[in-house]
């Protein structure tokens, strides 16, 4: 099995961006399975163009996207991408787009097809703060995250997915109330995600993952 893995490179204020620092320390094998690693720039435009130049060069048979959500305190395993991009802050080139379809021709929105449940049930047996998330937001993270499953869709026989880690301490030092995970969990979290993809291939556990609000 070959396995795409994504993560971003810094934006906005922050020096570090946590998923590509992460990303870096993935072993290159798991389990005899190829993982083919890819740095993202923070870029609406760029992002997707090459997700896709790697997805024809790779072939790959699994996409997971790593990214940075700042506030959260878990593990966020994503549920679904949204066919929209409004931009609070400007990406790394400087782009701001407001309510703009990612793909014209795209559906309104894309379920992961990875087993986002038991993904969760397993970082949780480790005593990793894990849970679903049900927005991606409207910035990058949710373009990269609707490109990869639109794309994994064109490509066929791919499926894909989006995982949000928290900031590291070291980038909350100066930001009051704000959690944080250290890397030494959240890539605990993420090679146990690579291994429940590569050895779960039935249904998705039937257990819920919803929230009130």
């Amino acid at each position: 099995m070959k396995i795409l893995l994504t993560g971003f490179d810094p934006f906005g204020d922050d020096k570090i961006n946590p998923s590509i620092v992460l990303v870096k320390k993935v072993e290159e094998k798991i389990e005899k399975n190829q993982i083919f690693k890819v740095e993202i720039p923070t870029k609406f435009e760029k992002s997707g163009e090459i997700l896709e130049e790697n997805i024809k060069k790779i072939r790959p048979d699994v996409i997971l996207c790593i990214g940075q959500a700042g506030g959260r305190s878990a593990i966020s395993v994503e549920r679904i991408a949204i066919n929209i991009d409004d931009a609070r802050i400007s990406d790394n080139d400087g782009k701001k787009p407001i309510d703009e379809k990612i793909r014209i021709d795209g559906e309104n929105a894309y379920f992961s097809n990875l087993p986002i449940k038991k993904i969760v049930e397993e970082i949780e047996k480790e005593k990793i703060p894990a849970e679903i998330s049900n927005s991606a937001g409207t910035f990058v993270c949710n373009h990269l995250m609707y490109e990869a499953l639109y794309l994994a869709k064109k490509y066929k026989n791919i499926r894909a997915g989006f995982i949000h880690i928290p900031y590291l301490p070291e980038q909350v030092i100066n930001k009051t109330n704000t959690p944080s995970m250290d890397l030494e969990n959240s890539l605990k979290a993420i090679n146990i995600a690579i291994k429940t993809i590569i050895n779960y291939d039935g249904e998705d556990l039937k257990i819920s993952g919803g929230k009130i609000s």
